[in-house]
């Protein structure tokens, strides 16, 4: 079997299967040393060889004959505007932005925050920095300004690129207000912030800081691409940690391009020329992976679409632009199918449009439920593949390999582990078990190419947090099991990370939110099922003093500090006042027996629970 032969080659000789992997890259001087360990005991992959991330996905197809075919296309409901780029147009802007950021004073190294809509100008940004070595960190556009302001600190940018504004079914989003609120609260203050003014709005400008974008692209100089090593980072991507601190992980040139070249053939089984289209937002790790990097280092075509499935104007929304751009494979989260099916259960609006184009359908971001995965099957007819994977990997850690081998679908399960990574079921204690046993799902060392090596200015918190748990392992922070066919099932996370439509949310930093307020005492803030968004944040409250209080303004407010300081992406919509929390007599908030609670699944109370009654009053609520 074409899979098995893969797979097994992957774990047996990690170093030579990669190795013939990168191969498929035009390096300007090839790897030696394909994995090294650094001073701290990290694993690198291609650590000494020389590439340019851009230059793969643009130089390399104007100049090997793809120059005059389609690579990008914008299409945009809620502007009514679309807009392609052939390979030769993208490369020849991405140069001239290039510039733009020379001119800024960015240099090979430095870290560019992109706080952008789904606009060219966003991908061409991603590609600009890469074409000059420097670091680019894209944050979600969804997130509010102390969000951002933790990331510049962390960070720590020369420069911030924004636009006025981002639009949304029924209203226009500041982007500049929420920049320049984060800049106030930031410590560190990049001395230059470039603006795109969208016509939607026109946003006053800081004296001495911001530039407009358009008239600093009129005096840039184009620029070619920079030379950098394997091991080099190509972008820091912020992600939810337990602590509320958000993780900024880094993922570095090498491994990254042969990693997204590997997998646009072996789990998209798409063809250089095909268009790909990955419905997700470039703020978020499917958006760099397979927006950008993937599809345009394999030579597709690739679609960025500024709208959402629903509403803009209807459920049909995606299905007229797989039927207007060709698309071939389509993947998003199954968040955005429940959304389609729900406006449009029969699935009549497919019968507008040819979609003769489309010959798979793609999901992760989150568990695919099964009711999901049947509507859709039902529907289009064509293979409906889960996939697992995380932030942290870049690119699947279990899929069908479809492109290897089309392997029989279990609706409810991602398939098996993809080529380099070994996955291991592991209890507490870190021993392995058997099939069908639920555990901690660990994926044994080295990691294939493409994983974070590290988080940004952290190197003992990546250490601590992935590596020392289960030493030779790195911890996913899943749980899950095997069946005795080798097909994996992801059971969800097992801490307090939250997943609110394929966004990854901790609920810890929630609380520190909401406890925050001056009438609350203590909190708890735990995930509960949702049909459409797979997970909603809940709130629990006790507050200090219930006398001349109203507990309805008290929820009102909390609920409000939550949008925001984290944003409208956490979603934070319900909240209760209770009396106690559930504890034990250690004083551990029982977050697991809530949990279960809440979805109406069985659950033991704990022996050392100190007042059971507490657990009756939040019962009565649900």
């Amino acid at each position: 079997m074409a899979y098995k032969d893969e797979y097994r080659a992957s774990i047996d000789s990690p170093e030579a299967f990669w190795a013939d992997k990168a191969k498929q890259l035009d390096w300007y001087k090839p790897s030696k040393n394909i994995l090294s360990t650094d001073e701290h005991g990290i694993q690198h992959w291609f650590a000494d060889g020389e590439l340019n991330t851009c230059h793969l996905a643009l130089d390399f197809h104007v100049e090997n004959g793809r120059a005059d075919q389609t690579a990008l296309i914008y299409d945009s409901p809620v502007t009514s505007q679309q807009q392609k780029f052939t390979y030769i147009e993208l490369r020849d802007a991405v140069s001239q932005c290039a510039g733009m950021l020379r001119q800024c004073g960015v240099s090979k190294g430095d870290r560019v925050i992109l706080y952008l809509p789904m606009i060219p100008e966003a991908v061409i940004s991603m590609l600009a920095c890469a074409r000059i070595g420097a670091v680019h960190s894209v944050v979600f556009g969804g997130f509010a300004a102390p969000e951002l302001a933790q990331r510049l600190d962390d960070a720590t940018p020369v420069v911030v690129l924004t636009a006025s504004c981002g639009i949304e079914i029924n209203r226009i989003i500041d982007y500049k207000q929420i920049v320049d609120a984060a800049f106030d609260i930031a410590t560190h203050k990049p001395s230059v912030c470039v603006v795109l003014q969208r016509p939607q709005l026109t946003v006053p400008m800081a004296e001495g800081r911001d530039i407009d974008w358009e008239h600093a692209l009129e005096s840039a100089e184009s620029v070619d691409c920079v030379p950098v090593r394997g091991s080099d980072p190509l972008y820091i991507l912020y992600t939810s940690g337990t602590t509320g601190k958000p993780k900024g992980v880094v993922r570095e040139n090498g491994g990254h391009a042969v990693a997204m070249k590997y997998s646009m053939t072996s789990i998209y089984a798409v063809e250089p020329g095909d268009v790909y289209w990955a419905a997700s937002d470039v703020g978020w790790v499917v958006g760099h992976s397979y927006i950008v990097y993937g599809p345009l280092i394999h030579g597709c075509t690739t679609v960025l679409y500024e709208g959402k499935p629903v509403m803009t104007p209807d459920a049909g929304a995606f299905w007229r632009v797989i039927s207007q751009h060709r698309v071939k494979a389509l993947f998003t989260a199954p968040t955005a199918f429940r959304a389609i099916r729900k406006e449009d259960p029969e699935g009549q609006l497919t019968r507008k449009y040819d979609l003769s184009c489309l010959t798979t359908l793609f999901a992760a971001g989150e568990r695919l439920d099964p009711p999901t995965y049947e509507w859709l099957k039902e529907t289009f007819g064509v293979p409906v593949l889960d996939h697992w994977w995380q932030t942290e990997t870049g690119w699947a850690i279990a899929a069908n390999m479809y492109g290897l081998e089309k392997m029989p679908v279990k609706s409810g399960s991602s398939t098996m582990p993809v080529p380099g990574f070994n996955i291991e079921i592991l209890d507490e204690s870190g021993t392995q078990l058997d099939n069908n046993q639920q555990g901690f799902i660990a994926l044994k060392l080295p990691l294939p190419p493409s994983c974070l090596t590290t988080i940004w200015g952290d190197v003992d918190r990546f250490k601590h947090q992935y590596l020392e748990t289960y030493p030779g392992y790195f911890t996913t922070g899943d749980g899950g099991y095997f069946d005795d066919d080798g097909y994996l099932f992801i059971m969800g996370r097992v801490d307090d990370v939250i997943n609110v439509a394929g966004h990854r949310l901790s609920t810890g930093e929630m609380e520190e939110v909401v406890g925050r307020h001056p009438m609350v005492a203590e909190c708890a803030v735990i995930g509960r099922h949702d049909q459409l968004k797979g997970q909603l944040p809940v709130g629990f409250v006790v507050l200090k003093n219930t006398e001349d209080v109203a507990p309805d303004q008290i929820i009102e407010q909390v609920i409000a500090l939550v949008r925001e300081d984290i944003g409208a992406v956490a979603a934070f919509k319900e909240a209760f006042v209770v009396a106690r929390l559930p504890k034990t007599r250690s004083g551990k908030i029982l977050r697991k027996t809530l949990r279960a609670m809440v979805d109406g699944e069985n659950y033991v109370i704990p022996s050392t629970i100190e007042d059971p009654t507490a657990l009756d009053e939040i019962k009565a609520l649900f």
